[in-house]
């Protein structure tokens, strides 16, 4: 690259980032304007003189405290705007774009220059100094070479030739580097990228956007899109990307409240909640799964993240968990849920008024059964609430006339008589009318807690409808396919429901229980939502998929994982794309592979892989560093002197340092070890902590998704990762490493790393 191709883009650069510095200053003013706007506004509100004495006098005090409202709402917009536009120009001020290309139209018109960026910027109307990243014409920068490239735009596709690609590195309004290249996003960019240190938070990747990141970004078209990438492929970057691109591209139509994320912990929500504010949008709706359905049921305890780890862990009621989970019986559910319209066995409870039955779940049972066997169970539902609000309505009258009500009358005081009144501005006629008065309202009180059981559906028995469920499982699906006995499902079914008396339910269980609820009350799912994102999928199994479909049924689905790191599915997983065929369109479905990782040097990608047996699919991206080092130890106080070996040397090149540990057990103790020899680090006990700088040790199920500098595994022995299953673990803990990787063992190294070539690690043996 020649001095004065470099110093002519310094200059532009320059004038860019002078006429982003006259925008702020103009931002600021606007802020400042609206500011006292507000301020006064807020004075003139006082200075309202509120004239209630007549009727045109209230009318005219009520249109001006609307009219100052709206001036208020206006001028509070106003300043929210230009606050936005100021944090979007302080954004780009430093790094004002990351691209350059130069094209022409088919149509022989003038050659074009147009410069990408995090966001877009004009100097004066349709005179655009910077191009934002998710404009349509920047889909050339990502998906084509020099030559004629196609895109999409709102009108249609359109093809244009393309004589220049250029990327820089920028740094504080400074050119560093600059490339001219017919690809997408040279080497040395991401050379340049992925050698930056870890941090507590994700980053946008929007200057090196891959092609088939691309695809995934700009997919419009499909209802489902499931992304299968590896570990460090930028599978979720390349998502949350796409939760940008959308907002941007449906701009007035989606908000971010319409757009859910499904993400593997409350970690992780931590550790990318910054990605969309950086990219100028709001986050979307992030949770759990399990925070998902916990908020259903706030009287059950579902199973924790430990809980349900150590459990898959011990491979407990493992056969009976594979029944509950499949597809085959989301649809045995969905049928037994019909039946009950019409077959009797529907369970109710009674409606109670204080300790009295005030209808007997016999006579709900009669109501509800009592429809045409035409009626669906929503109509059916309907129906029956209808019923019972009409005899609660009858009820009030006759109930006036109760003992109970005439004590309270004579009870009530001057507060209570004066509340009451208010509700009946005029003279009574004579006491008889004035008792019926008070009499009716102490009624309709006191039977709000039955109208609301009524709205609520609190007289159908969820709890027995799910035990009867499980009861009559073996007459509605086959125990024998899933390998059971009809003696073990009936002491499988004992033990669940002793746990639902206790208030307690399992992870299986909960996504059966609730469907099952929202079949019964005819629940038609929460159809604002327009796009569900489910990261980690390979974790979720069919009936939890086929559920989410169920609650969101005008939403269309990103669904991303990595099939190689199923801790908890781990053989289900192998099925999930075959099942998902069913729930979807064939038509609609689109599948994208992402082979290239990008996290880890070559050393730890190359020696990750080879843990899997089938891991030949997974490309390295060519960044040099150490090969990862195996140390074994004879006990554990040796290893835990090698653990800190390891971490001083890692202190010196690296910001951010994970130890971790297979169980929390496993990681509570190499903590307090640490810190018993003077070693600071911070122990991530719950999903809820958040990640801070510093060594941090973390059990495995917690570490899902997230990346470190530098990982110390402790004690992968031969005890710990022993079963074939746990492959998958032990992959997913090391690929966590991005520039340095070490792997202690007490005793007998793991021998789920034997079939890993020795020119792929370092070994230190010390046992």
């Amino acid at each position: 690259m020649t001095e004065s191709v470099l110093k002519k883009e310094q200059a532009h650069l320059d004038h860019v980032v002078e006429e982003i510095k006259k925008a702020e200053k103009k931002a600021n003013q606007n802020i400042s304007t609206a500011k006292k706007d507000i301020n006064a506004l807020s004075k003139d509100f006082d200075t309202i003189h509120m004239n209630t004495t007549t009727y045109s006098g209230m009318m005219d005090t009520a249109m001006s405290v609307r009219t100052q409202q709206q001036l208020l709402d206006e001028r509070e917009n106003s300043w929210q705007h230009a606050a936005d536009r100021l944090s979007t120009l302080q954004r780009l001020e430093a790094k004002p774009y990351f691209a350059r290309i130069d094209f022409q139209e088919r149509d022989g018109s003038q050659p074009e220059t147009i410069y990408i960026g995090l966001a877009s910027f004009s100097d004066q109307p349709d005179h655009f100094l910077v191009y934002d990243w998710r404009a349509p014409i920047s889909s050339i920068y990502y998906d084509g070479e020099l030559g004629d490239v196609s895109y999409q735009t709102p009108d249609g596709e359109e093809t244009v030739n393309v004589k220049l690609k250029r990327q820089f590195q920028i740094e504080d309004g400074v050119i560093v580097t600059l490339y001219d290249t017919d690809e997408t996003v040279t080497d040395q960019m991401l050379l340049s990228a992925l050698s930056n240190h870890s941090s507590t938070k994700m980053k946008s990747i929007v200057s090196t956007i891959q092609k088939s990141q691309n695809e995934i970004i700009r997919n419009t078209k499909d209802e489902l899109l499931f992304v299968q990438g590896a570990a460090g492929s930028g599978k979720t970057a390349a998502v949350l990307q796409r939760v940008a691109w959308l907002l941007y591209r449906y701009r007035g139509n989606l908000t971010a409240s319409q757009v859910v994320l499904f993400s593997p912990n409350q970690l992780f929500n931590d550790y990318i909640d910054q990605v969309l504010p950086e990219l100028g949008e709001q986050n979307m709706v992030q949770l759990t799964y399990f925070q998902y359905v916990n908020r259903r049921v706030p009287r059950l305890k579902v199973a924790t993240l430990k809980q349900r780890f150590e459990q898959s862990d011990h491979d407990v009621n493992d056969k009976a968990s594979r029944l509950l989970s499949s597809l085959e019986y989301f649809n045995a559910v969905t049928r037994y849920a019909k039946r009950l319209g019409t077959d009797g066995h529907l369970r109710f409870r009674n409606l109670m008024f204080g300790d009295q039955v005030f209808v007997s779940k016999d006579r709900i049972k009669e109501i509800y059964y009592s429809f045409n066997r035409t009626y669906n169970l929503g109509n059916r539902l309907d129906g029956t609430k209808e019923e019972l609000t009409k005899y609660l309505n009858r009820r009030i009258s006759s109930e006036m006339r109760a003992k109970w009500v005439e004590e309270r009358i004579q009870s009530l005081s001057k507060e209570e008589l004066n509340s009451l009144y208010a509700n009946h501005p005029k003279e009574f006629a004579n006491d008889q009318e004035e008792y019926k008065f008070l009499a009716r309202m102490i009624v309709i009180d006191a039977f709000k807690p039955i109208k609301r059981a009524i709205d609520h559906n609190r007289w159908l028995n969820i709890n027995a409808q799910y035990v009867h469920l499980l009861r009559v499982t073996p007459k509605i699906i086959s125990l024998a396919d899933f390998g059971i006995s009809d003696d073990e499902w009936r002491h499988y079914v004992d033990t669940q429901v002793a746990q639902l008396k206790q208030r307690q339910i399992s992870a299986n269980g909960i996504s059966v229980y609730l469907y099952l609820y929202d079949l019964l009350t005819g629940k038609r799912g929460e159809r604002e939502i327009r796009y569900v994102f489910v990261d980690e999928v390979q974790d979720y199994d069919a009936f939890q998929l086929a559920y989410l479909k169920f609650c969101f049924p005008r939403a269309k689905f990103t669904l991303l994982g990595d099939l190689n790191q199923a801790i908890f599915t781990h053989e289900n997983s192998k099925t999930l794309l075959k099942e998902l065929g069913t729930m979807f369109d064939p038509e609609k479905t689109k599948v994208v592979q992402l082979t290239k990782s990008y996290r880890s040097t070559k050393p730890i990608t190359d020696f990750t892989r080879e843990i899997l047996l089938d891991g030949e699919a997974i490309e390295a991206f060519d960044r040099p560093g150490e090969l990862p080092e195996i140390i074994i130890d004879p006990d554990e106080a040796s290893a835990v002197q090698d653990v800190i070996k390891a971490l001083q040397k890692y202190q010196t090149d690296h910001d951010k340092i994970a130890v971790i540990g297979k169980t929390l057990t496993d990681s509570e103790e190499i903590a307090h070890q640490l810190k018993a020899h003077g070693i600071d680090n911070t122990l991530i006990r719950t999903e809820n902590q958040r990640l801070v700088d510093g060594i941090i040790v973390v059990p495995s199920y917690l570490a899902k998704g997230l990346e470190f500098d530098a990982v110390v595994v402790w004690d992968a022995n031969a005890q710990k990762y022993h079963g074939d299953d746990e492959r998958q673990l032990l992959y997913t803990i090391a690929s966590r490493a991005m520039h340095a990787l070490t792997i202690t063992a007490v005793g007998q190294l793991t021998h789920l790393l034997d079939k890993v070539n020795p020119d792929r690690y370092t070994i230190e043996d010390n046992s």
